[in-house]
């Protein structure tokens, strides 16, 4: 499908990709990994025509169509969510245009015997042929599922896109992506801004997708699940794989360790034939022999290896200084903002050691309660933190609270103490500041670089209550394995905001979810979180996004008891309309199809081609069809919530 030929991209003369191929077949999922920098977003640009290799070609059908989310903000001013979101279908809109003019010109047109005539009325009737092809269903339902499934709120349709972060602009765009249907999708670290829900229901999405996927992620656990295929960048080159990211590694060490025997193989040659030509250059007798082995060096392809390996670097954090038992305790802790409620009546303990995940969908609170324990904002409500508790906090903003006139070495050096002092250009090459780039100055690096250098420095710092918000967000694997060691090897406690699982899994034993304004406690790791909630409460899920129709609405006090005999009745009488709706829709959908179906044999006749309130009649028959479709299954939805309560 997409032919990569010779491939040389070179920046200031120096390769980034050197006479690279490889093939793209229909429906491979490509995992595309390397170290920062080895040039995986350059490669995706160049497949979504977005940049110019230096040399060679990627070559792919004409009628290829393709998806392409950067990692880079999004800008969609002007339109609400929904408006945004409908543009993926603007296929459609193109079409039903084209069926207006052609209608228009049917009916202008007196000609009924001429070839001209008889071509209209065949584009007019392939035309609505194809309509009903890409528009069987219902597009503004698949909308509706899109954007609920990356976690807005139906409330949220009509909002203003100016109104939303850059993270929830990346959703919208993400949204338009996957409901156009591409042959191909190139996704560049697309869970950045998803929570763990939403990025479950994009693993389902892409597992279930038709579509060719080459993917860029940091998130193993994802692109396990999504992918089978791995390519790696490498100095230049690429490592094609026909496994998963997890089978990869294992074959990536395996091929590391011939390639390093190999290395040390020719450097002993090299090494010996320099000795030899050294020893014998000025004997006339070896003349012919010391030429013979300098040609030899010459035409040596020297092997190369990624000696760069920080994986076994042992980074820990200073001891922490001993805290009270119960570092932080809450008790009826509320917080809204003007008339929005965001956390009612909540309580919590977080006793000395413990490493807690905060988790649940984005706008929940969690970063809100966060804010709470830093007293950054006011609430009401008892929050008490333990004696002696000394707070290492990281943020997205603490990164713009670095100062910006020293350089990346000097940011850390000033903190550093003791032994960790000989240690700092190991621990700056972990987290991706290597050479030169350790010379930089603060003002000059990007937001996730500023990040990763506030990270560093936070590890540096002797405290007993560490508070990290979404702190793998800019880490490449290799980071955030040395993170996670450090973490584990840390004696005072940990509260984790985070959306990635395989960073989460074995790091944390409690999991505090976040939810409808409350917090629910969940024992065990992440994983165990995860399958439980697979078990036992997905589809409640799944209603309570359908109930949550406005970010206003107050929490129901639902017990977690049978329902009373009075509210089963009430329940099973609404049961009873929704059903009766449901087949009075579908009754009605029939009947339109049926009718619409006999208006498409009637149009075959030129009196009927040619009659303009025929033609109006079909069309608005088509967009009652449209509406009833999304009507039933609107009503369908209501249906099944309403049996997962009675459930």
């Amino acid at each position: 499908m997409i032919s990569v030929e010779h491939l040389t991209v070179e920046f200031g003369g120096n390769p980034l990709f050197d006479d690279i191929g490889f093939l793209v077949n229909p429906k491979d999922r490509i995992a595309l990994v390397g170290k920062n920098g080895a040039g995986k977003t350059t490669l995706l640009r160049i497949f979504a025509g977005k940049q110019q290799p230096t040399r060679g070609s990627v070559l792919m059908p004409k009628d290829i169509s393709i998806g392409y989310l950067p990692q880079h903000m999004i800008h969609n001013d002007g339109t609400t969510v929904f408006e945004e979101a409908e543009k993926a279908f603007e296929h459609i809109t193109r079409l039903q245009a084209e069926i207006e003019r052609m209608n228009v010109e049917l009916a202008e047109r007196t000609d009924y015997e001429s070839e001209g005539y008889q071509a209209l009325i065949d584009r007019l009737t392939h035309a609505n042929e194809h309509l009903q092809i890409v528009n069987a269903g219902n597009f503004h339902a698949d909308i509706e599922k899109t954007l609920l499934g990356l976690g807005f709120l139906r409330s949220d349709f009509h909002r203003q896109c100016s109104e939303f972060s850059g993270g929830w602009r990346m959703r919208i765009e993400l949204a338009k992506i996957l409901l156009q249907r591409t042959d191909v999708l190139l996704l560049d670290e697309p869970t950045n801004h998803l929570d763990i829900e939403s990025i479950q229901w994009l693993e389902n999405f892409l597992m279930t997708s038709d579509s060719a996927i080459i993917l860029v992620s940091h998130d193993k656990a994802f692109i396990d699940a999504v992918t089978n295929r791995t390519i790696e960048i490498s100095l230049g080159k690429i490592y094609d794989y026909n496994v998963n990211y997890s089978k990869y590694l294992e074959l990536r060490k395996e091929r590391r360790e011939q390639q390093i025997r190999a290395y040390e193989n020719q450097q002993k040659m090299i090494q010996d034939t320099e000795d030899f030509i050294e020893r014998f250059r000025y004997k006339a007798t070896k003349a012919v022999q010391v030429q013979s082995r300098i040609k030899q060096l010459e035409k040596i392809e020297r092997i190369e290896v990624d000696l760069e390996d920080n994986s076994r670097l042992n980074m820990k954090f200073p001891p922490a200084p001993r805290s009270g038992s119960i570092p932080v305790e809450i008790e009826h802790l509320s917080k809204a903002y003007g008339d929005h409620l965001i956390l009612d009546n909540i309580d919590l303990t977080i006793n000395r050691g413990e490493k807690v995940a905060f988790v649940g969908r984005n706008g929940e609170g969690k970063s809100t309660l966060v804010k709470c324990i830093m007293n950054e904002i006011e609430y009401s409500g008892k929050l008490k933190l333990g004696h002696n508790v000394k707070i290492g906090y990281f943020a997205q903003n603490q990164a713009s609270l670095l100062d910006e006139n020293r350089t990346v070495f000097e940011t850390i050096d000033y903190v550093a103490v003791g032994d960790i002092r000989t240690k700092i250009r190991d621990i700056l090459g972990a987290f991706m500041f290597g050479g030169e780039a350790i010379d930089k100055k603060v003002k000059v690096l990007s937001g996730g670089e500023r990040s990763r250098l506030a990270m560093i420095r936070l590890l540096l710092e002797p405290v007993n209550l560490l508070i990290l918000d979404e702190p793998t967000n800019h880490l490449d694997m290799r980071s955030k394995d040395v993170l996670k060691d450090a973490l584990k090897a840390f004696d005072g406690t940990a509260i984790i905001v985070s959306h990635d699982r395989e960073f989460l899994d074995g790091l944390v034993t409690k999991v505090y979810e976040f939810g409808n304004k409350k917090i629910r406690e969940h024992l065990g790791g992440i994983y165990d979180f995860l399958r439980n909630k697979k078990m036992d409460s997905l589809r409640e899920l799944e209603v309570n996004t359908q109930v949550r129709t406005t970010a206003q609405e107050q929490p129901k006090a639902v017990s977690e008891n049978k329902l009373s005999y009075e509210a089963r009745k009430e329940l099973n009488r609404k049961i009873r309309k929704a059903e009766k709706d449901v087949e009075l829709a579908e009754n009605a959908v029939t009947a339109l199809e049926n009718e619409i179906s006999d208006m498409t044999k009637q149009l075959e006749l030129p009196e009927k081609a040619s009659d303009p309130e025929f033609l109006k009649m079909y069309q608005k028959k088509q967009h009652e069809l449209e509406q009833k479709m999304y009507e039933w299954e609107l009503l369908s939805e209501e249906l099944e919530g309403l049996k997962t309560k009675m459930d």
